[in-house]
């Protein structure tokens, strides 16, 4: 993305341009919208469209959510302690509250944006009343200091199968929900609802996670447990000036008072490069538990560009069942 004339945003086909680059490389750019003023007493409504201020892409806003914030940051991470009992500060800082925004992301975008195929998850009865995971793609949770709104120039401003089916225009040509998006949004509240939001930062680093409780999996044998799923999203975000690669991750999950460890190489089968082109990458991933409750926490392994490696502490979060759907508003 590329900003000109102070309020005019361009796009550059071929190549997505991050807004916090000042660039001036001459492009064939198209004209596809004018920049609002971004909100900050107030939030934006459903059917604004907006640049993500980190990743750059298009997008347009379907439903807020209200989360609270739990935040800790730490000068140094040369020699973390891994400790079992670390998962007893998921919540000691005081939590503030701030709005997060459900929206779809642009599919002519996503191939150019630093993260892994945003999406949400549902866990959906198949074939002779089996359960399964669902996924569809290109839906994202974005805070409301990431949004930078803009007014569309384009007939279609946003690529997404479930645009026409989710917004529709009202008789001042302003985008509004549907019927079906109302209707999406009750059914699949309790795969959808964002309640909690974990940040850690450790030497610039900061690391943002986001769990959401998507139902339980029935065993069909009576004697097996059933299985209780949750997805989570992970933001790794490099506030600093030097380039690091993430490298490795190791996560510890308690459940029932027992603790397990997993470890490996990157994340989603990469190893991302955090640098000021490219600060950010963000990805999903899932995990099931036989108890209705749990908690996570974990380190990742970075290295600087002279090669000194380091570890960066993953936000303690729960992992709570919420099998009731409330009417109101998070």
């Amino acid at each position: 993305m590329l900003l000109q004339n102070s309020n005019i945003l361009y796009v550059h086909r071929s190549i997505l341009l991050c807004l916090h680059r000042n660039i001036t490389k001459k492009a064939k750019l198209e004209h596809v919208g004018l920049l609002n003023q971004c909100k900050t007493d107030t939030n934006y409504e459903t059917g604004q469209t907006f640049l993500h201020r980190v990743f750059a892409y298009r997008g347009v806003i379907l439903y807020p959510w209200t989360a609270h914030i739990y935040e800790r940051n730490r000068e140094t991470s040369n020699k973390l302690q891994q400790h079992p009992d670390e998962s007893r500060g998921i919540k000691q800082s005081i939590p503030k509250r701030e709005t997060y925004y459900q929206v779809l992301v642009d599919s002519r975008d996503s191939a150019h944006i630093s993260a892994h195929s945003e999406a949400v998850t549902f866990l959906t009865n198949s074939g002779n009343e089996s359960q399964s995971l669902h996924t569809i793609p290109g839906i994202d949770y974005v805070s409301h200091e990431d949004i930078i709104p803009y007014t569309s120039f384009e007939n279609i401003p946003l690529h997404h199968e479930l645009f026409e089916k989710f917004l529709v225009r009202s008789k001042k040509q302003l985008l509004q929900a549907t019927e079906t998006l109302n209707t999406w949004q009750k059914k699949n509240h309790l795969c959808l609802e964002l309640t909690n939001v974990h940040r850690e930062t450790t030497d610039n680093i900061r690391v943002t996670a986001m769990p959401f409780f998507l139902g339980v999996k029935e065993s069909p044998n009576s004697s097996q447990p059933s299985d209780y799923w949750w997805r989570y999203c992970i933001r790794i975000e490099n506030l600093g000036v030097t380039s690091v690669r993430l490298l490795e991750r190791y996560w510890r999950i308690i459940s029932n008072g027992t603790v397990k460890t997993k470890r490996g190489r990157g994340v989603v089968g990469r190893e991302p490069l955090l640098n000021s082109d490219q600060p950010a990458f963000q990805y999903s991933s899932h995990v099931s538990l036989h108890t209705a409750t749990g908690q996570m926490w974990g380190t990742y392994r970075l290295e600087r560009e002279d090669g000194e490696p380091f570890d960066v502490r993953i936000p303690a979060f729960s992992l709570e069942s919420t099998l009731s759907t409330p009417e109101s508003d998070k």
